[in-house]
């Protein structure tokens, strides 16, 4: 593709600079799940996880993993994955649409929801793509001198 990311590619790596996510996924998170759509865009959903069942019937080691996406009405759904499919490790096709999921590690805020973990350290000394956008201000009297904080927009 002449040097171009794909968008799902591209995005998940901007997504690896801004958010904190977690490396493996328990019952009771709440993952990020992006999927391209028929044009070619990436949308985003947030599932909780409710469960996991291994699928026996599979030589390989698969899961029928239970959400509830977080939409209105809450949409029960269960996906037949593989561990690196819902943690993040790989970007996969489902229905030959890109798929990535990924907890997300609220153990990085504080009580006040703001971030006091910067996203994990296997980007130290990586430099950030191109073109991202500046963190959003921390509210005043929020901001430490030895840790960027962030703050959640709604």
């Amino acid at each position: 593709m002449s040097g171009e990311e794909e968008p799902m590619e591209g995005m998940v790596e901007e997504l690896q600079y801004q958010v904190p996510f977690k490396e493996t996924t328990e019952v009771g998170d709440l993952a990020l799940m992006l999927r391209e759509n028929d044009d070619g865009r990436v949308s985003m959903v947030y599932a909780r996880v409710m469960g996991f069942d291994r699928d026996s019937s599979k030589r390989d080691e698969w899961w029928h993993v239970h959400f509830v996406f977080l939409e209105v009405p809450p949409l029960p759904r269960t996906i037949i994955l593989q561990t690196p499919h819902f943690t993040g490790q790989e970007i996969f096709t489902m229905g030959g649409r890109k798929v990535f999921i990924k907890a997300l590690n609220f153990a990085a805020f504080n009580d006040q929801g703001v971030l006091t973990d910067p996203p994990p350290s296997d980007r130290i000394g990586k430099k950030p793509p191109e073109g991202e956008p500046p963190s959003p201000p921390s509210p005043p009297g929020q901001r430490t001198a030895s840790k960027p904080t962030f703050t959640l927009i709604k």
